[in-house]
């Protein structure tokens, strides 16, 4: 019985009670793997980093980076941002810079001297006919009563004797002014060009005696003035127009001795037929020539 009870008798498994070391030592070297992986994530070169976004960005044409990251890198000595190259950048040198700049000059200049030739053309025209005016009104002793200049609209022929200007508050023209306008109206109905008839009244601060304005009486002499030209001097009346300034565009100084007398008068303008860009040029011509002169 003893026997067979020790026959039967199976001794109990011993107990492994280190197994958790084996557990253990592979958490810790999965723990060791992941922090070695961070480690070296860690370590990326954040200045190359920031340099190739950058310059990926500019390369795409993009004003600003998808990307996120710190701009502190950035700031390092040394370090700065990739810049995008244009494509014939590399091959560009300073001689050929200078070439481009020289020729954009160029190109600028020729815009403007067509206009410039065309506006000095036009101003020699002009003061020819200033000469032939100015000849035929010596001629008959009409030359100091009036005033030639070129200016932006043509040429401008002021009459401005007290001789041929109208009496006051009136828009009758005097005998003088008859005969004078007598000896223009040839030149004129021989030109292509275009009349405008500009009346103006002084600056006496007098309200006219038989017109409730300025603008009435300035009308008034324009209206007088080429209706004459056109009655008498056979000037074509589609050519010409009247204008009224009033008192608003004085020939002299109101401040001046005599300016009353001269900017009491009628402007006749011989309209240019330039482009209203080359007639700005008028006066740079003009002051071209008085430099050279």
């Amino acid at each position: 019985m003893a026997r067979a009870r020790g026959k039967g008798h199976e001794e109990e498994e011993h107990a492994n009670h280190e197994r958790w070391l084996v557990s253990y030592a592979d958490m810790m070297t999965l723990l060791m793997v992941l922090f070695i992986v961070m480690f070296a994530i860690s370590q990326v070169d954040q200045r190359r980093f920031e340099m190739l976004k950058d310059g990926m960005a500019a390369g795409f044409g993009a004003t600003a980076s998808p990307f996120q990251g710190s701009e502190a890198p950035m700031d390092a000595q040394g370090v700065s941002p990739l810049t995008p190259i244009a494509p014939d950048a590399a091959t560009t040198r300073p001689q050929d810079v200078d070439v481009r700049n020289a020729s954009s000059k160029s190109s600028r200049a020729s815009a403007t001297e067509p206009a410039y030739d065309e506006a000095r053309r036009e101003v020699d025209r002009l003061e020819a006919l200033r000469k032939r005016i100015e000849k035929v009104l010596a001629a008959k002793g009409f030359l100091r009563d009036v005033s030639i200049k070129i200016d932006e609209r043509g040429l401008a022929i002021s009459l401005v004797s007290r001789h041929i200007v109208f009496a006051a508050n009136e828009a009758s023209l005097s005998p003088r002014g008859e005969r004078l306008l007598d000896v223009l109206a040839p030149v004129i109905r021989s030109l292509p060009n275009a009349i405008e008839v500009d009346g103006h009244t002084n600056q006496v601060k007098v309200k006219p005696k038989y017109y409730p304005t300025d603008w009435e009486l300035s009308s008034s002499r324009a209206v007088t003035v080429l209706r004459h030209l056109n009655e008498q001097g056979r000037v074509p009346a589609r050519r010409m127009t009247a204008v009224a300034y009033g008192h608003e565009r004085p020939l002299r100084d109101p401040a001046l001795p005599g300016a009353a007398a001269l900017n009491k008068r009628v402007d006749l303008v011989v309209v240019s037929a330039a482009p209203e860009n080359t007639r700005k040029l008028f006066a740079q011509v003009l002051r071209d020539h008085r430099n050279r002169t």
